[in-house]
């Protein structure tokens, strides 16, 4: 964040996240664990900068992915790739001895044969066999941690990548390998994430969804400190008026820093910050809620009224069910206090579903299951344009 990069470290949290993976709290994470915040909220950072060194401190090898990194690549190379880049590391010596020889491929463990000219895995190789062959090269832990993993939903492979880790995990945590694999995945969409563990068909049916603390008052206050030590002694932030800018722009670090810039660099000199940050953290709120708005009022009333209805049953941490004769019902009555034609059925509201996925407001997993594309827009459609 500028006005330098200071990295802000949750060590507390990420000794809590790894206690609770090595079966040291009462939460039991075997099965997997998931976490979700809205994006640009600092998941990755903290993955990176938090998790992955308290997991090399632990002893474990982890293994992160993003699957939102390469939104044109199926999720399943992404994840492959990464666990074949893993590989790759315990291969070093290995292949340079198989080269000196001449020899472009070998057997790791007689399990899989290695081609060294290639960065994925070999062909049909199945993650649960790669796996369990980092794990017994590696002698350690791995901690598979794949982020914005909702993205895995959006094709038959990635599902079938959920359906393989989850084959991988029963095979490494059971009988004397206890500790072979953990799974943690993030999701910037609690509804999506829903997709993977809600029901009996799903991969991690019976997991729980987290969620993933937002940067507090200690963040804001390491931030003042940083750009008041770049400020004259007469121009300074106060605490509060970035905690609250900082909660105004959805508690994302870039944005609160955006607001930052442009009130230090504006102002110069001048005194009054604190009054002109919380000005700027207002207008940012509402050319947020300005773009949602445009958005809403290029829609039918009917595609109101099922994205009205989404947002409702999101907030309310309950299911989506498009077709249900509950939510035909609630559409209807939406469209009646929007007094317009209460014509919600399955074909319609099909069509209705269609169209706001091309306006990308609304996801559709593999499996027919819909969500929000934006979670944050359900606050505004609720406390906004419904109120």
């Amino acid at each position: 964040m500028s006005p330098s990069r200071p990295i802000f470290r949750r060590t507390a949290l990420a000794e809590t996240l790894v206690r609770d993976l090595a079966g040291e709290s009462l939460v039991d994470y075997s099965s997997g664990m998931f976490l979700a915040a809205p994006r640009r909220t600092g998941k990755s950072t903290f993955l990176n900068n938090d998790l992955v060194p308290a997991c090399v401190q632990r002893g474990w090898l982890p293994v992160y992915v993003d699957l939102w990194s390469d939104r044109d690549t199926d999720p399943a190379e992404l994840i492959s790739g990464a666990i074949g880049t893993a590989l790759a590391v315990f291969e070093g010596t290995l292949a340079k001895t198989a080269k000196k020889a001449g020899i472009d491929k070998i057997n790791l463990l007689r399990t899989l044969s290695w081609d060294f000219t290639r960065p994925q895995l070999p062909a049909g190789t199945t993650l649960a066999q790669a796996l369990a062959v980092l794990h017994q090269v590696a002698g350690q832990m791995v901690i598979l941690i794949i982020d914005e993993a909702q993205h895995a939903l959006n094709s038959a492979g990635g599902l079938n990548a959920m359906f393989a880790l989850k084959a991988a995990r029963d095979q490494l945590n059971r009988g004397d390998r206890p500790d072979g694999l953990r799974l943690v995945f993030t999701g910037s969409s609690r509804d999506k994430l829903a997709n993977l563990v809600l029901k009996s068909k799903q991969p991690f049916y019976g997991a729980s969804i987290t969620p993933f603390p937002l940067l507090g008052r200690d963040f804001v206050e390491f931030i003042t400190q940083v750009w008041n030590s770049r400020l004259a002694d007469s121009n300074q932030f106060k605490v509060d008026d970035l905690e609250d800018a900082f909660e105004r722009v959805g508690r994302r670090p870039e944005m609160l820093g955006k607001l930052l810039a442009e009130v230090s660099v504006g102002l110069g000199a001048a005194g009054n910050l604190g009054a002109l940050l919380r000005t700027g953290a207002l207008n940012h709120q509402a050319g947020v809620w300005s773009d949602y708005e445009s958005a809403w009022n290029d829609l039918s009333p009917l595609q109101q009224a099922v994205l009205a209805v989404m947002a409702g049953r999101a907030l309310g941490g309950q299911p989506f069910t498009p077709f249900s004769e509950q939510t035909l019902a609630d559409v209807n009555r939406t469209l009646e206090r929007q007094q317009a034609e209460p014509n919600a059925s399955t074909p319609n509201v099909q069509k209705a579903l269609d169209a706001l996925r091309e306006k990308e407001l609304v996801w559709k997993a593999n499996r027919g299951e819909y969500a929000l594309e934006d979670a944050s827009m359900a606050e505004w459609l609720v406390k906004g344009s419904l109120a």
